[in-house]
């Protein structure tokens, strides 16, 4: 396992003596699908995106708390002094009517998906006291007891406004489709990370050999210096043409050593991409164990243009969109009616009887000494509705507008694949044409090397030679280099990069 080797290579380097000036990092060999499968395991953007799934799931499952119940528990106690009254009757002051008492209530009200709303309430309480009387000669008292208790289910039924939408509704609605844009949009970065680890890692390899391209060219300037200073020695070539062997060695050196530093910038791009600790990899040199392809490509238009504008994540992410837009337009579109709304309630009653007993008026709720019912509709129609108007010739503007959006992208996403094709083949065709400038180049480097070893040239005309050799090794790298990140564009272009890697997506 590439992970564990790598682990392991940490772990020596993280104990290896630091040399002052030295390469102490230590070479790990990657192939294509390790880097790749590193990158998804560690890439931080992709980390940081692979969360949102996992919270649009929360803020949708939060979003059904609209239909939760909610309980509602009550007390409260009454006590009641009236004021004295002056009885003419007996000449002097009655007492006021003294009561006191205690009420429980308590309910459950909800809402159902259907918009119905419900509440189930009930209540029971006692009252005991003294009320008072006059006679021709007397003040009476007349004590107070009694109990009664109800329970009631209630009902409102919408019929036209929030009918066959309301908020509740609306935010499931969207929250679904939000969590769905989520995934596709961890798709899309783990396909973006990918493509850009395939160009790294494309990128690391040409830089490689562009070091090795480099190292053949100081070598063949070296070796033509070295026959130089020995034809000067015995007097068959001028100092100057020394001097110019001298002057392309040392270009040849600065051009190996800019190339070697080109190679640990490629590994620090591609350490960036499949790291979330960077740390870690300081002392790590990543060495790509594959090679650049040279495979033909298999271009059709057509099916490439099938397979954009049916796998692309961000077209479907605006189609999702779009959907989220006609799912807000009905429900301002049905904020326009009035307010009609359909109620109801159902109740029993019961009593304490002559003793007023708190008891008894509850078994006189479960035996239905009394009941109560209501039925009816209430009508609010708004004189304006100003608002409610607006936000719908709103949400039709923004409706029309996702919909010309979408067909943009669409648009762009058939140009961008269609330019995507024609890079690749272009670049395909660049690696062909550039073969063949490197082999030509050595067969009029040896032919120009051979008149020089008899006279026939001029070192000049072997170092312009050499020259245009190395050139034409580096332009050959290049152009194998471009059309093998021109297929890894083309993928993202039409959305197929992780079916091409054989990965599955996997979404909790």
């Amino acid at each position: 396992m590439q992970l564990t080797r790598l682990l392991s290579v940490l772990l020596v380097a993280g104990t290896a003596p630091a040399v002052l000036g030295a390469d102490t990092a230590k070479p790990l060999s990657l192939s294509l699908d390790d880097c790749i499968q590193m990158s998804l395991q560690h890439n931080l953007d992709v980390q940081i995106q692979r969360l949102n799934p996992e919270i649009a799931r929360f803020t949708l499952s939060g979003s059904y708390g609209a239909y939760d119940p909610s309980l509602n528990l009550g007390y409260n106690h009454n006590y009641n002094l009236a004021t004295p009254n002056f009885s003419p009757i007996i000449n002097a002051s009655v007492p006021g009517a003294q009561t006191d008492g205690d009420t429980y209530s308590g309910g459950i009200r909800g809402a159902l998906p259907t918009g119905t709303a419900y509440s189930l309430t009930a209540s029971a309480g006692d009252i005991t006291g003294n009320s008072y009387f006059t006679t021709a000669s007397n003040i009476l008292t007349a004590p107070i007891a009694y109990a009664d208790s109800s329970a009631t289910i209630n009902l409102t039924q919408p019929l036209l406004k929030n009918f066959w939408i309301d908020s509740a509704r609306l935010n499931i609605q969207l929250n679904k489709r939000n969590l769905k844009i989520s995934e596709l949009a961890l798709r899309m970065q783990m396909m973006t990370t990918i493509t850009a680890v395939e160009q790294a890692y494309y990128e690391l390899v040409a830089a490689r050999e562009t070091v090795q391209a480099q190292q053949i060219g100081l070598e063949l300037a070296e070796q033509l210096l070295r026959e130089n200073k020995r034809r000067v020695e015995v007097g068959t070539l001028a100092p100057l043409d020394e001097k110019q062997a001298e002057s392309q060695a040392a270009s040849s050196r600065a051009a190996l050593l800019a190339a070697q530093n080109t190679v640990v910038q490629r590994q620090n791009d591609l350490k960036n991409l499949l790291a979330d600790r960077y740390s870690e990899w300081q002392d790590v040199k990543p060495e790509p164990s594959d090679k650049l392809s040279e495979v033909p490509p298999v271009l059709n238009r057509q099916d490439s243009w099938s397979k954009g504008l049916s796998l692309r994540p961000d077209l479907l992410q605006a189609r999702l969109t779009l959907e989220k837009n006609h799912i807000t337009l009905r429900y301002t579109k049905n904020q326009l009616f009035p307010e009609l709304d359909v109620v109801g309630s159902y109740g029993r009653i019961g009593t304490g009887g002559p003793t007023g007993s708190l008891w008894n008026s509850l078994g006189g709720v479960s035996d239905a000494q009394g009941e109560q019912y209501s039925y009816g509709f209430t009508l609010t129609i708004p004189l304006s509705n100003r608002q409610a108007r607006n936000n719908y010739r709103t949400t039709k503007a923004q409706v029309e507008q996702s919909l010309l959006q979408l067909k943009q992208m669409e648009q762009n996403i058939m140009v961008r694949i269609e330019d995507a094709i024609a890079q690749a083949r272009s670049s395909y065709q660049q690696v062909q044409a550039t073969k063949d400038a490197v082999s030509y180049a050595v067969d009029a480097l040896d032919a120009e090397q051979k008149k020089l070893d008899n006279g026939k040239s001029t070192s000049f005309d072997v170092l312009g030679l050499q020259s245009a050799l190395t050139t034409a090794r580096y332009n050959a790298i290049r152009a194998l280099a471009d059309y093998n990140e021109a297929l890894s564009q083309l993928a993202l272009a039409e959305g197929t990069t992780l079916d091409r890697h054989n990965i599955t997506l996997e979404v909790k």
